[in-house]
């Protein structure tokens, strides 16, 4: 499976980065990418990725660049460019769907860790130090839009971010913890119906100004259909454990990935081949 996923990925990054990025005549953006990408998805250290036995023969450079080379080139503008690129290309395969779910994911590491950009909250079992990933999951495309922030950073505050993404009208549906009128009006601008469930100990509406859209929730949330939506809720849940579970999936963050940049470039290297994963399940019937 994994060697599949990687023809796939590195197809379309030569199709998408063919003749960009060629310093000095030496590396393109396309083989930098390649080398971090293969060293991703084989949870390996950009070094490991660097020498040629590590290959398996399916290494498409007659050289190699070194792992500063990696590095270096790998915070250029060009380079990131092509990895978000590949990850729009890889969502566009398929059409959007017209409910999609909001829900975060912590991401811990040891709390003995000195990365300067995590930070201690919630997670499973009790606070932690670490990061959140933020997601919004279309059951179609993938992940449409999505946040890497620090563990103490509120999931209502960053939906903010990624309902500002979004392009296409429809149903986000997520917990209490995104009923919030400033969500409700932020979403209804972009033709999207916000649906949460009241937070707990709330009754009636009070005495304060209510987003229309939040009212229109409300008035849902007593009627089947929207009751199916937050039963639906359940599979980005079932998409985060799948997530995590694959050999070539979100694992918790190894040791050399930390700081705020490099969790950010392995969790997105890390859903490229997720999505390629779950569309080739779904085309072949899975």
């Amino acid at each position: 499976m994994e060697g599949e996923l990687w023809r796939q990925v590195y197809g379309l990054a030569k199709r998408l980065g063919k003749g960009k990025g060629v310093v000095r005549g030496t590396f393109s953006d396309v083989q930098i990418a390649a080398v971090y990408l293969w060293s991703v998805l084989h949870d390996r250290p950009m070094r490991w990725a660097c020498e040629r036995r590590n290959w398996r023969g399916m290494c498409p450079m007659k050289y190699l660049p070194s792992r500063s080379t990696v590095s270096r080139r790998l915070r250029s503008i060009s380079v990131q460019a092509l990895l978000c690129s590949v990850e729009r290309a890889l969502l566009n395969e398929r059409p959007p769907s017209w409910c999609r779910f909001i829900d975060g994911k912590p991401l811990p590491i040891s709390g003995h860790s000195e990365d300067p950009d995590s930070g201690y909250g919630r997670a499973t079992g009790g606070n932690a130090k670490g990061y959140k990933f933020h997601g919004v999951y279309d059951d179609l495309q993938g992940f449409v839009a999505w946040r890497i922030q620090p563990m103490n950073t509120n999931e209502s505050k960053t939906a903010r971010d990624l309902i500002a993404e979004l392009r296409d009208p429809g149903y986000l549906v997520g917990d209490n913890q995104f009923d919030s009128n400033p969500l409700y009006d932020l979403a209804g601008q972009k033709s999207i119906q916000l649906l949460a469930r009241r937070r707990k100990n709330v009754k009636g509406i009070g005495h304060i100004r209510h987003s229309l859209f939040r009212l229109k929730a409300i008035d849902m949330l007593s009627r089947p259909f929207a009751q199916s939506l937050l039963h639906a809720r359940r599979r980005i849940e079932s998409i985060y454990s799948q997530l995590t579970s694959l050999a070539f999936g979100l694992a918790p963050l190894p040791n050399w990935v930390r700081t705020a940049r490099r969790v950010e470039n392995w969790v997105r290297a890390k859903l490229i081949f997720f999505t390629a994963y779950l569309h080739r399940q779904r085309t072949c019937g899975v």
